[in-house]
């Protein structure tokens, strides 16, 4: 194999790895890294973290219509790409995990989502829960 074909072959690998090491391959996580099965399964939980909080099933509903505590999730993802414009529906996700207050939706108070998300779940929990939540179109 002459020397610049085996130069360019290594450099394909390498940038291979690379790419797969800094997640730049293609995930159906919708760009949070986490895993979207395990994220279900965290939702679906009756509680979750480090601290028994209430999970995520307990509050809202996957049903259109169908409200618990606080609204339903049916289309969340979709809902999310436009509830704060120019904010992508990701951090407009992970905000409310992490800061259940900074996005009211109309008819819900403040104060109503357990607080505490954010010190009681893993940051891959937290990714886990939002690629799930990003499949809810």
């Amino acid at each position: 194999m002459p020397k610049r074909t085996l130069t360019l072959v290594i450099a394909i690998v390498v940038l291979s790895t690379l790419l797969v090491a800094c997640g730049g391959t293609d995930t159906a996580d919708g760009g949070s890294g986490g895993d979207a099965k395990r994220g279900e399964e965290l939702y679906k939980q009756t509680v979750i973290g480090s601290q028994a909080a209430p999970g995520c099933i307990t509050c809202h509903s996957l049903e259109a219509g169908k409200v618990l505590i606080g609204p339903p999730h049916a289309g969340l993802a979709t809902k999310a790409e436009t509830a704060v414009p120019g904010m992508p529906a990701e951090d407009y996700l992970r905000e409310s995990i992490i800061e259940p207050d900074a996005h009211l939706v109309d008819g819900f108070s403040a104060g109503i989502m357990y607080q505490n998300y954010a010190k009681d779940l893993k940051e891959s929990e937290i990714n886990d829960l939002l690629a799930f939540l990003l499949t809810l179109k």
